[in-house]
């Protein structure tokens, strides 16, 4: 008898540790900021910044947090047309609820991620390294996830339009609460879990990347 293919090992996400007082901090490029709550401007530059136990919320048009390291921080209903990311260095942050446009996370590193009930029209994870991702209840229209380094992610009640995996590596990436209507690069699920409806949905390119030809 085969032996049953082991199911991949969760993601393992802590809640942020935040305090019960929080001040009120405005962002700034730089800025070192503890234990705050910061209210997002049209224009919000929190570029090379360190945030620490802090709620962000609010509304903005652009959020910049390129090359910041952040620790303990949730993003609360945030409505942002564009928050870019680049080269963020995250652990313990959590998204929940709002909306976003564009979502740019390439080449940033993160572990103990949460992101629930949250609308984002674009996330480019492309060339990350994220360890512990935990997605419950969104809508990502494009998720793109090139030359990503993913470990112990997990989906759940997630859709998505359009996935682009290609040369993601993956280790304990469960997709099977990922209902996505398409796939830029199936070969590249490699190391990814899919359950057999999916498969049955995907088995069309899968063997047209096997060069496989299929006729009724």
């Amino acid at each position: 008898m085969a032996s049953r293919t082991p199911a991949p090992k969760p993601p393992v996400v802590s809640a942020p540790d935040l305090p019960r007082q929080l001040a009120d901090a405005a962002p700034a490029p730089r800025a070192e900021i503890v234990a705050a709550r910061i209210a997002l401007q049209d224009a919000t530059d929190l570029t090379h910044a360190t945030v620490e136990q802090c709620i962000i919320e609010g509304q903005a048009t652009d959020v910049d947090m390129r090359w910041s390291t952040m620790f303990d921080v949730e993003l609360a209903d945030i409505r942002v047309a564009a928050l870019q990311a680049r080269a963020l260095n995250g652990r313990r942050i959590r998204i929940v609820g709002g909306r976003i446009g564009t979502l740019d996370l390439t080449d940033a590193r993160l572990s103990e991620i949460e992101l629930r009930d949250v609308r984002i029209d674009y996330l480019n994870l492309g060339a990350a390294r994220v360890d512990h991702l935990q997605v419950t209840g969104c809508s990502i229209t494009t998720l793109d996830v090139p030359q990503a380094v993913l470990s112990r992610v997990a989906f759940e009640n997630t859709r998505s339009d359009e996935v682009d995996p290609r040369d993601m590596r993956a280790t304990d990436v469960d997709l099977r609460g990922l209902d996505a209507l398409s796939y830029i690069d199936v070969t590249s699920l490699r190391g990814a879990t899919l359950d057999g409806h999916q498969v049955q949905l995907l088995a069309p390119a899968l063997a047209a990347a096997a060069g496989i030809r299929v006729l009724d």
